[in-house]
């Protein structure tokens, strides 16, 4: 198969979790979509579909501390980690079924929807995947946090990510990231979410975090990790990157780009996006031929050729 080509998954899948802002139980199901279909979350209530909202930027919602989706007046929360791994393992049409408001949080990152989709497999659909390669230069934010998409010299997408968190386990971090699936599955899927113990309260308070766990986040005292070990040394901005890809999918394609962000986060991912979609000038689709034949990548190592 090629990377050319649109996916869904083979099978259906199943979970569910408690969500990181409502603390309450969600349930969740992905299924098979056809071609130019996208991904579509169906919000079920009272045993039936309350509302169909796209995952695209037009839906975007409250960007506060999560991207929400909204769509008449019903809202999902905390999409991005859910929306990452599907991006970052090809999928692109699926149907989301979920009972209540948020994703399920899990361990704060991606790694078990990524061993889902590798259980489900991947059909390798008949429609062209839609790609498009910027070809001028969209930057949003000021000095001090910024975000700056450029053309890239290859035929990916590139995401130079630089964080600065005034906390003696995080400090300055920077990576660079070359956005393919065996480099989302090892080096992004693994990145927990994080937070500060001293910010609970408020947050709480705020109505935010009240499923929140040293099981499910990276958690920081004053001086120090109080949640266990890293899984890498600076998992904090391959976690950014991580949120990114699942906010950059909602641009409705893959972008091939060079992009460069300092200090950023939701926000200013999703005025990147509105920048981007608001500047069609800048883009030209892919050539097919821009796209090499390439595995599906299974978690950590297993592959697998699909098709």
């Amino acid at each position: 198969m090629t990377t050319s080509m649109q996916q869904t998954i083979r099978s259906e899948i199943r979970f569910s979790g408690i969500g990181l802002h409502s603390g309450q139980n969600v349930h969740l199901t992905i299924q098979p979509a056809p071609v130019d279909h996208g991904i579509v979350f169906h919000v079920i209530q009272d045993g039936r579909c309350r509302a169909m909202i796209p995952a695209v930027a037009a839906n975007t919602g409250a960007l506060a501390y999560n991207t929400s989706l909204q769509h008449n007046g019903i809202q999902i929360q905390t999409v991005e980690h859910l929306l990452s791994a599907l991006h970052g393992y090809g999928v692109d049409n699926a149907v989301i079924a979920i009972d209540n408001t948020e994703i399920p949080i899990l361990d704060g990152s991606a790694t078990a929807i990524v061993y889902l989709l590798a259980e489900a497999g991947l059909e390798v659909q008949t429609s062209t995947r839609h790609r498009h390669r910027l070809m001028k230069s969209v930057r949003v934010g000021d000095p001090s946090a910024w975000i700056e998409a450029s053309p890239a010299s290859g035929n990916t997408l590139i995401v130079d990510y630089s964080i600065d968190f005034p906390h003696p386990a995080i400090g300055a971090m920077r990576m660079e990231y070359r956005h393919d699936g065996l480099n989302y599955v090892h080096a992004l899927a693994p990145a927990r979410t994080f937070g500060f113990l001293r910010e609970v309260e408020y947050l709480q308070r705020q109505g935010l975090i009240r499923g929140a766990t040293l099981d499910n986040a990276i958690v920081l005292d004053d001086t120090r990790i109080i949640s266990g070990d890293l899984r890498f040394q600076n998992e904090f901005v391959r976690h950014k990157i991580l949120d990114f890809i699942g906010d950059v999918s909602l641009l409705g394609f893959h972008l091939i780009a060079h992009v460069r962000a300092h200090k950023a986060g939701h926000k200013l991912h999703a005025q990147l996006v509105q920048s981007l979609l608001a500047s069609p000038e800048c883009f030209v689709p892919a050539q097919d031929d821009e796209t090499a034949s390439e595995v599906v990548y299974l978690p950590f190592g297993q592959e697998a050729l699909v098709g």
